[in-house]
């Protein structure tokens, strides 16, 4: 059980910094080429339902530049995201199957 968690730990801070690094050439690439900014605010329904785990999605978002998590609702499951560029929910948490394996 321990070494289950543990696993998908690791798996998901190799998740978060690969996606930290495809979201800096990203942000990067858009931001000299001035095209794709058009900043949204959207409310996410995560899946998690431990304050510790949406904490550490809510964090997970906010260190992946481009988002940055405004609001975090425990009671209804709901973190509220702003974004520089539209996307879809797979493409701001990817993380989350990770964090929810690990800490639920």
């Amino acid at each position: 059980m321990f070494l289950t968690r543990l696993g998908y730990g690791i798996i998901y801070f190799l998740d978060l910094i690969y996606e930290i690094l495809k979201a800096t050439f990203d942000v990067a690439f858009n931001g000299i080429m001035r095209q794709n900014i058009g900043p949204v605010v959207v409310e996410i329904e995560t899946v998690l339902e431990r304050p510790v785990s949406q904490t550490i999605l809510a964090n997970s978002i906010s260190l992946t530049p481009g988002t940055l998590s405004v609001d975090l609702d425990s009671e209804n499951n709901i973190i509220k995201v702003a974004a520089i560029s539209p996307r879809s929910k797979e493409d701001i948490i990817p993380f989350e199957p990770y964090i929810k394996k690990m800490l639920e």
